[in-house]
C-alpha cells in the first residue's frame, strides 16, 4: 500500500493519504492553557513550514483555552488526548481539527463510543497512535515479551476494530518506536495490512543531530519506499527545530516543493575566507523561506563555481574578495565582508524574479 492508494482524510482541508504528498507536522511544547505562548509558537512552526500542528491537553483548562488558540493561529490543530476522554469531547466542542487517542488506555468501550460519536458529527479524524513502549502487556506476551511489529499491529487492530465497528473510517496510524529497525519494520508491516494513512515518526529521538540520523535513516527508507502520508520528526529541542529536519528530509524525496536547498563545501586547506559562520548564517535565513532555490557557499575559487553550477546563485570565497554566481557564471566579485549580504539579496531578488 503505497501513499498514492491510502484512504484520504481531511484536518481542516488539509489532505492526509490519497496523494503522492506527506503532509509536515510537529508540536507545541508549552501548556495549550497558556494561549498567548501556544499561538507564537504555532504560528512559528508555519512560518518554518508546518502544516499540521498537535497540542497536548492534559486538563480541562488546556481544552478550554482551544477556541482562543484557533483564533490566533492559522493551520489545523490536533489534540492529543490521554487516559481522560471527557477532555476530548472538550476539544472537539471547541473546535479542535483532529483527535489523537489511544483507545487502550481511555477506559471503557463505551468512552471510545462517546468520542467517536462527537467526530463522526463534525467530520474529524482520529489518529491512533502505537508506541513500541507503551505497548500493552497481553500483546508483548503473545510475541515473546519485547516489541516487535507482530505486537504493535495486534495492538492496533484491536483499536481499529473498535472505531469500525462503529463504521468511521476517518483514521489514521502511528506506529512508532526510538528504535530505527523496528520503526522500518512496523511501518513495512502496516503499510501491508491497513488502507489507511500513516503518520511517520521516530519517538524519543534524542537531541537535533541524534533525531537527524535516526530519523533520516528510518523515515527516509520509508518514504523511499512509498510509505507515509504525514511525518513528525522528534527532536527533544525547540519545535521549530523538527521541520528544519523534516522539510529537507522531504526535498531529498521530492515530497516538499518550496523548501531551498543549501550546498556547502566542507572545506579545505584552500579557503582564504571565514565560511563557516556564513554557512549557519544561511542556514537560519533559508529555514524560512519558502521556494525550491538552490544556494551554494563554496569554499574557494578553484572549481567552487564549477562543482556548484547546478545552484541557481551561490558565492566562493578567495582572498579579500569572493565572487558572486548564478548557474555557475560570475556575476560580479564582492569584498569578503559584503558576501553574506550580497548572497541574501541576490536570493530575495531571484525569488521575486520567480513570482513576477
Amino acid at each position: 500500500m503505497k501513499r498514492t492508494e491510502t484512504r484520504p482524510i481531511f484536518v481542516r482541508g488539509i489532505q492526509i493519504g490519497g496523494q503522492n504528498q506527506c503532509v509536515l507536522q510537529s508540536m507545541t511544547n508549552v501548556p495549550a492553557k497558556n494561549v498567548e505562548a501556544s499561538a507564537d509558537q504555532i504560528n512559528e512552526l508555519a512560518e518554518h513550514g508546518c502544516g499540521i500542528a498537535r497540542m497536548a491537553i492534559l486538563d480541562e483548562a488546556d481544552a478550554e483555552a482551544i477556541p482562543e488558540i484557533i483564533k490566533r493561529t492559522s493551520i489545523p490543530l490536533v489534540a492529543d488526548i490521554h487516559f481522560n476522554y471527557l477532555l476530548a469531547l472538550k476539544s472537539i466542542e471547541g473546535g479542535i481539527d483532529a483527535i489523537r487517542i489511544n483507545p487502550g488506555n481511555i477506559g471503557e468501550r463505551e468512552h471510545t463510543e462517546a468520542v467517536v460519536r462527537a467526530c463522526k458529527e463534525r467530520d474529524i479524524p482520529i489518529r491512533i497512535g502505537i508506541n513500541s513502549g507503551s505497548l500493552e502487556k497481553q500483546f508483548l506476551d503473545q510475541y515473546g515479551g519485547t516489541p516487535c511489529p507482530e505486537a504493535m499491529i495486534a495492538s492496533a487492530d484491536r483499536h481499529v476494530k473498535i472505531l469500525e465497528e462503529l463504521d468511521f473510517h476517518d483514521i489514521c496510524l502511528s506506529f512508532k518506536s526510538s528504535d530505527v529497525e523496528l520503526t522500518i519494520a512496523a511501518y513495512e508491516a502496516a503499510a501491508k495490512h491497513y488502507p489507511y494513512p500513516l503518520h511517520l515518526g521516530v519517538t524519543e529521538a534524542g537531541g537535533f543531530a541524534e533525531s537527524a540520523v535516526k530519523s533520516s535513516a528510518a523515515l527516509g527508507t520509508l518514504l523511499h519506499e512509498g510509505i507515509g502520508d504525514t511525518i513528525r520528526v522528534s527532536v527533544s529541542g525547540p519545535p521549530k527545530d523538527e521541520l528544519i529536519i523534516a522539510r529537507q528530509l522531504l526535498r531529498c524525496f521530492n515530497l516538499a516543493h518550496d523548501v531551498p536547498n543549501l550546498i556547502a563545501c566542507p572545506t579545505c586547506g584552500r579557503i582564504q575566507y571565514d565560511m563557516l559562520p556564513i554557512v549557519k548564517e544561511m542556514e537560519e535565513y533559508l529555514n524560512t523561506i519558502h521556494s525550491d532555490i538552490t544556494v551554494a557557499v563554496m569554499g574557494c575559487p578553484v572549481n567552487g563555481m564549477q562543482e556548484a553550477s547546478r545552484a541557481d546563485v551561490g558565492i566562493a570565497g578567495g582572498y579579500e574578495t569572493g565572487m558572486l554566481f548564478r548557474k555557475g557564471k560570475l556575476i560580479r566579485t564582492v569584498p569578503q565582508a559584503e558576501l553574506s549580504q550580497a548572497l541574501k539579496e541576490e536570493i530575495d531578488q531571484i525569488i521575486k524574479e520567480r513570482e513576477s
